[in-house]
């Protein structure tokens, strides 16, 4: 099954695994990799400041915790709760690909999400990925894009983790658009906020071990990673910036969410 992914979860994922595809070939050349600037990273000072604040949360307190998730639940439940927390993102997929004019995707989309839901048990199993539907991720980040909207610098968020100028605007309507959000029951709304956060640090514990125990510069090699994550996902343009302000031109390389490192992880859970 192909995926045109954008859960913050499966971004996460995508990004240590292209992190990792840079820790390999960036052994021949590390000090080209870590000594020059991006121009992308026109924040790089704050943006190191905010990661290095992220990692002391994560080794304190997140880690830990998706570590005991991990080995104390089953793997078929966590197949299964992933699953859950993808389903709710359909509808809002749907709607950015009705926005990109992609209408089979959008057909597609609404086939899985009816699918899983009603057959699945509310999306636990993924009756439609094991009948082939396809699935198709999209963001509001990706419709700007498809629109010629540019990327922006990149930015590092506060407990969130990397983004870029573009994304952070647009975080909050992806947010709202999220069916988690539209919870009444606020103690239920954030317990599955904190469950799906968990469930993806769980998700990412053998890559994010992998990079901590190689990776020269973490920073680096992570930032790399989300902005090829999402240079390279699909949105039906040119990788040129419409306004000419050269971002995407100056990221034109072969080497790398989310991260999904973490936006890469959940919202923040309200009170």
């Amino acid at each position: 099954m192909k995926t045109t992914s954008h859960s913050l979860g499966h971004r996460a994922m995508l990004v240590l695994a292209l992190a990792g595809s840079l820790l390999v070939a960036g052994c021949a050349s590390s000090g080209a990799t870590t000594g020059s600037r991006n121009p992308r990273d026109p924040f790089e000072p704050f943006n190191r400041g905010v990661s290095e604040f992220n990692e002391r949360i994560d080794d304190a307190v997140v880690r830990p915790v998706a570590t005991v998730y991990r080995d104390v639940t089953p793997p078929l439940v966590r197949t299964g709760v992933g699953n859950f927390f993808r389903n709710l993102t359909e509808p809002w997929s749907l709607v950015n690909n009705v926005l990109q004019l992609k209408i089979r995707d959008a057909g597609e989309t609404w086939i899985r999400f009816a699918v899983n839901t009603v057959f699945g048990l509310g999306g636990v199993l993924d009756i439609a990925g094991a009948a082939d539907i396809d699935q198709h991720r999209q963001d509001f980040g990706q419709t700007l894009a498809f629109y010629g909207v540019p990327t922006g610098p990149y930015l590092v968020l506060p407990l969130l983790g990397p983004s870029t100028v573009r994304d952070t605007a647009t975080f909050t309507v992806d947010t709202r658009a999220n069916l988690l959000s539209g919870i009444d029951e606020i103690p239920v709304r954030n317990s599955l906020y904190v469950l799906r956060a968990v469930d993806v640090r769980a998700n990412l514990l053998r890559a994010s071990s992998v990079l901590d125990a190689a990776a020269l510069d973490k920073y680096t090699f992570t930032r790399d990673a989300y902005l090829q994550l999402r240079r390279n996902q699909p949105r039906n343009k040119d990788t040129t910036d419409s306004d000419g302000d050269g971002y995407e031109a100056d990221y034109s390389r072969t080497s790398s969410g989310a991260a999904p490192a973490a936006d890469l992880a959940p919202p923040t859970p309200t009170r």
